[in-house]
């Protein structure tokens, strides 16, 4: 019996496991910051990153195609408005639409899925101006 439980002990850690501050070291968030799970998850089908990266594919696509037309100053410009457009924004505890961006991309004409069942994230509901500013600043 006792060479089935040294068996297990040996089986169960690794030596590599071990570390210079011992066997019990718990996470170390000045080193590795908060662990989360949601990094860590895979998608759950194949196409939910490419409906993930699909306003970039496109985005690209269309750079592609006015470049082809156009010329280089064409995509160029259209980017230089993008971050522009990107930069101005309301403060976080607002709600905002987006419409430059819409009105550059040409989804202003469109009514999709986003329109009418939107992302829970950006609900009508308002929190609390101080505690999100502080968020954003990085002082909570």
């Amino acid at each position: 019996n006792s060479r089935g439980t040294a068996s297990l002990l040996k089986d169960s850690i690794s030596f590599t496991e071990v570390s210079a501050s011992g066997l019990f070291e718990g996470h170390d968030l000045l080193r590795r910051g908060f662990t989360s799970v949601k990094n860590e998850l895979l998608p759950s089908h194949p196409l939910e990153l490419t409906e993930k990266n699909f306003q970039l594919n496109q985005d690209k696509t269309n750079f592609a195609t006015l470049r082809n037309i156009q010329g280089i100053h064409a995509p160029l410009k259209l980017q230089m408005e993008f971050r522009a457009v990107k930069q101005v924004q309301r403060l976080p505890f607002l709600h905002s639409s987006n419409m430059a961006m819409d009105i550059l991309r040409g989804n202003d004409e469109s009514i999709g899925f986003e329109d009418i069942l939107n992302d829970p994230s950006q609900s009508e509901i308002m929190g609390e101006p101080h505690m999100m500013m502080e968020h954003k600043l990085g002082l909570l």
